[in-house]
């Protein structure tokens, strides 16, 4: 049996699949607010909890905000800012009393795809997170690829390639630069370009909705927000050329990016007939803890044992 945990900023999710991969146990509870040390006993509380249920013991995974870095493993990156410079991973294995694995959320989103979903005949996988934020993860050969320093597929924080002048400089990030893909391309930037052109608020559901029914600025909005999107994957593509690109997040259910992703990309690839394929993903928002689960498959993500 294998556990999974995915902790985010509003809840931790935590699965426990058995060697098929079907799902024993899910449950959910709330983050504690502003608290490592409570969010540590949490995570190590449902891992107990779930291994008494079930009366055995097992791997544990964890999907994370952020990365992390360096021989002691502090985090990085995390938009959870509580994590930043902890040895989150480390404390989890003293606590729990054995090794355990860990790694950026969206790695586990893409290792998740690769080995049980849209992409499981795929041997190298881009995956996406379009929603709060934009998150990218490499899989390869069913093994999550972290780089040397923990940020491979951190897409969305490279700038908007081929922008227009109309989006120069670019929204400020929070990452301290302009112009990043994030900011163009999360559910509040999709937002916010709608009203910045005169729309109402409104979220992507929305937005899709009134273009259906023949609203020109919503559909306006979404024409640009594919073509961004378009020309974002296209540098990705050109770098690693993978065999599939798995979305996922809230904005991946708008159903125009899988009708017209294949139509645009093809105009930014270095590449005349590019046959790389945009899916959806199989697992939905349970894709990120899946994958943590799968984290005992390779040798891809970071370790942590007691002392």
């Amino acid at each position: 049996m294998r556990i999974g945990v995915d902790l985010g900023g509003t809840k931790i999710e935590i699965v426990a699949l058995d060697d098929a991969g079907r799902t024993l146990v899910r449950r959910r509870v709330p983050t504690p607010a502003y608290d490592y040390d409570a969010i540590v006993r949490a995570i190590a509380q449902l891992v107990e909890d779930v291994e008494d249920e079930l009366a055995t013991r097992a791997s544990v995974g964890v999907a994370t905000p952020g990365s992390a870095r360096g021989v002691r493993g502090v985090m990085q990156n995390a938009n959870s800012t509580i994590l930043i410079g902890k040895p989150l991973g480390r404390d989890l294995s003293e606590r729990l009393g054995r090794e355990v694995r860990i790694a950026n959320d969206a790695n586990c989103f893409a290792l998740s795809e690769a080995v049980d979903g849209a992409a499981s005949s795929a041997s190298r996988i881009f995956g996406v997170i379009l929603g709060t934020g934009v998150g990218g993860g490499i899989a390869i050969e069913r093994r999550v690829i972290e780089g040397l320093n923990g940020i491979a597929g951190e897409w969305g924080h490279n700038p908007l390639p081929w922008p227009r002048p109309s989006e120069l400089p670019g929204p400020a990030c929070y990452c301290g630069k302009r112009g990043c893909i994030e900011t163009f391309l999360s559910g509040p930037a999709l937002a916010r370009d709608h009203l910045a052109h005169g729309g109402p608020a409104s979220d992507a559901k929305a937005l899709a909705q009134a273009a259906a029914t023949g609203n020109l600025a919503a559909a306006a909005t979404l024409e640009r927000y594919v073509d961004r999107l378009a020309r974002a994957l296209a540098t990705v593509i050109n770098v690693l050329d993978p065999d599939a690109v798995v979305l996922g997040g809230g904005l991946s259910n708008l159903e125009l990016l899988y009708d017209e992703l294949p139509v645009r990309l093809p105009a930014y690839i270095f590449c005349a007939a590019p046959r790389t394929p945009v899916l959806r993903a199989a697992h939905g928002d349970s894709s990120g803890v899946r994958g943590a689960a799968w984290l005992w498959n390779g040798d891809g993500a970071q370790k942590w044992s007691p002392r």
